[in-house]
Order: structure tokens, then C-alpha cells, then sequence
């Protein structure tokens, strides 16, 4: 039980310092929702069993978005730099 926010925590400070790969800030956040959803099961003794399906089903349509724009942005810029959306280029 104590697990799940050390997790959260983890994943946040690893968002807040790690912030230039964009590949590290999708594990990261995908770390924080996983923590959310353990601490949600937790507190409800699965009584809220839909409530948890639906979180645990965006967050993986958030995933699949998130892997679908790095590669788009990968392979357009070459790298997963966050710094590097910057450059226009036309």
C-alpha cells in the first residue's frame, strides 16, 4: 500500500528533472497513471470496478497516442529531443 504513491512520487520528479527525451516523459506519466489507478483500487476495495476499467482504458489510449506522435516526431526530426520542436522547419 505504501508502494503506489513512492511510485507516483518517482514518476513525477523523474517528469519534473528528465524532461528533455520525450520517450522518458511518456513512461513517466504512464507510471504515474498505473500508481493512480493501484492507489484507486486500493482506497475503493474494487467497488468501482468500471471506474477503474475506464481510467485503465484511456490511459492506454493515451499511450498509444503518446508512442504515435514520438514516432511521428522521430522520424520527421530524428531524434526524441524535446528541444528540438522548437526548429521551424518548412
Amino acid at each position: 500500500t505504501i508502494i503506489s504513491p513512492i511510485l507516483v512520487l518517482i514518476a513525477l520528479t523523474c517528469v519534473i528533472i528528465q524532461r528533455n527525451h520525450l520517450l522518458i516523459t511518456l513512461l513517466a506519466l504512464e507510471a504515474i497513471i498505473l500508481g493512480l489507478i493501484i492507489i484507486l483500487t486500493i482506497i475503493t476495495n474494487l467497488s468501482w470496478l468500471i471506474f477503474v476499467i475506464v481510467i485503465l482504458t484511456f490511459g492506454a489510449c493515451e499511450a498509444s497516442l503518446g508512442l504515435a506522435c514520438m514516432t511521428a516526431i522521430s522520424r520527421s526530426y530524428g531524434n526524441d529531443h524535446i528541444n528540438s520542436l522548437n526548429i521551424n522547419k518548412c
